[in-house]
């Protein structure tokens, strides 16, 4: 799953000031281009981690379409180009929390590449906010935690531990394998 980023946080932050009704905010994302390295498969739910030049991990998925995923092993080459754009919405006191994934087209260019989309949405909790530090905490489904600084310290007198928002993650993807792997 994707991880939030210091300016989703602050739209986050930002957006739960008013109690009114639900508020939504889309931030949009950068094209990416990266060449990784295969460090797990999950065949089930078609999920490939890779680690990144610069040490950090990513999990992708990977749609049914595209060709060869069975043939991907551990220590293969990937690139990917990618682009994200997470949307936000605070709920509203009483709605019900949401853990769902789409896939979305595949079109084949080749047998070692395809594009592709996927949209994860999930409700995430916030769970600590330190205003010294100044932090934020959230939660989500399947354990899923994450934590980071927040660069408007007055954004964090908005929210309140509890509070919970709707984080939908879409992503676009030309993934291939790289020749001679």
């Amino acid at each position: 799953m994707r991880t939030l980023t210091t300016c989703t946080v602050a739209a986050v932050l930002a957006m739960t000031a008013g109690a009114a009704g639900a508020q939504t905010k889309t931030i949009t994302g950068e094209t990416k281009i990266v060449t990784a390295t295969v460090e797990a498969i999950e065949a089930s739910s078609r999920e490939v981690t890779v680690k990144k030049p610069d040490g950090n991990y990513e999990v992708f998925y990977v749609p049914q379409g595209v060709k060869r995923f069975d043939t991907l092993k551990i220590g293969d080459k990937v690139t990917a180009k990618y682009y994200e754009n997470m949307v936000l919405t605070v709920q509203r006191p009483g709605e019900q929390a949401v853990d769902k994934t789409s896939g979305g087209t595949v079109r084949s260019q080749s047998s070692a590449a395809a594009t592709s989309s996927h949209q994860r949405t999930i409700t995430a909790t916030i769970t600590a906010i330190d205003p010294k530090l100044p932090s934020i905490s959230f939660s989500g489904p399947n354990g899923w935690k994450y934590s980071t600084r927040v660069e408007d310290k007055a954004a964090l007198a908005k929210v309140k531990v509890g509070d919970k928002v709707d984080i939908t993650w879409t992503e676009a993807m030309i993934v291939s394998l790289d020749e001679g792997k």
